[in-house]
């Protein structure tokens, strides 16, 4: 092979290397709106219930490095909110669960309504006043109804 064509070929896929990263991280901690009529039923997921106003469902892993940061922080605006209730499931033995849910990384946190229906999903690690803002969407849009 030519050098020429060699480095061509380094260069590209550096290119795309990069291209690709940045699109990662910037979707990273990202609040997306979802449309779903599924209600989540709590003890699928080993739980008694959900929040009366909202549930802040994270996935986890043993092996997550950002999911014990996660968890404290949705523990902490959890705790400061009537009504909301934070749960994290670790699916590192329970890849149906991360199947159905469709989790793709860890964390993954799920904003559901009263009903526990999905709203709102973040991949990665959000942070405190986007999750906070969606909890308090999620209240005016509760008080509309």
């Amino acid at each position: 092979m030519d050098l020429t064509i060699a480095l061509i070929s380094i260069a590209a896929l550096v290119v795309v290397a990069t291209a690709a990263g940045l699109l990662w991280r910037r979707r990273d901690g990202r609040a997306r709106a979802i449309d779903s009529a599924e209600v989540v039923d709590p003890r699928r997921l080993g739980a008694d219930g959900l929040g009366e106003e909202a549930t802040l469902l994270q996935f986890s892993t043993e092996m997550c490095a950002r999911c014990p940061g996660v968890h404290r922080m949705l523990s902490e605006v959890a705790d400061a909110r009537d009504g909301v209730r934070h749960l994290d499931v670790d699916l590192t033995h329970r890849p149906d669960i991360a199947q159905h849910f469709r989790v793709l990384q860890t964390p993954t946190t799920l904003v559901l309504d009263r009903r526990g229906v999905v709203r709102t999903r973040f991949g990665g690690t959000p942070g405190r006043s986007v999750v906070e803002l969606e909890l308090d969407t999620l209240k005016k849009e509760t008080a509309r109804a």
